[in-house]
């Protein structure tokens, strides 16, 4: 049975590890790492909220959010690479629209490197934007974003 729940100091080291995981495969594509592998989780988990999906006790998904001023940013999504494709994403997305809610947001936001195109067709399926580019570390950065409806 999965279980989402809040993310805590103690799963710093296990975010960081699914969060490697995760975005590996876009080393080549980019050339170096994304930022998510950089990120402090430490500092992530104390300042930001963390969502973790959990099947079997095994951590198989995140979706970290950022409240900003007018609305929730979506820092990082990611699914462990023995787990994609099996819709997890997908239910880390609708997690992030319900915390938005739940905070009062109508909005939701999020970033993604343009070199990763099913990323950005997989956002635009689930409803985002792209609001615009901008350059990024020899690359670009698309801006998306979506607003919500009430339920």
């Amino acid at each position: 049975m999965a279980e989402i729940r809040r993310a805590v100091a103690a799963d710093a080291e296990a975010i960081a590890a699914l969060t490697r995981a995760a975005y590996e495969k876009w080393i080549p594509v980019i050339g170096r790492a994304p930022k998510p592998m950089t990120a402090d989780y430490d500092i992530a988990v104390r300042e930001h909220l963390i969502d973790l999906l959990f099947a079997e006790d095994e951590l198989v998904a995140l979706v970290e959010c950022i409240r900003e001023p007018d609305h929730l940013l979506i820092e990082n999504l990611a699914v462990s690479p023995a787990h994609q494709g099996q819709g997890h994403g997908r239910r880390m997305l609708a997690q992030a629209e319900a915390l938005a809610r739940e905070l009062g947001f109508a909005e939701l936001r999020l970033y993604t490197n343009k070199r990763f195109a099913t990323n950005i067709a997989i956002y635009h399926r689930r409803g985002y934007t792209i609001d615009r580019e901008e350059p990024f570390r020899g690359g670009f950065l698309v801006h998306m974003s979506k607003r919500l409806t009430t339920p």
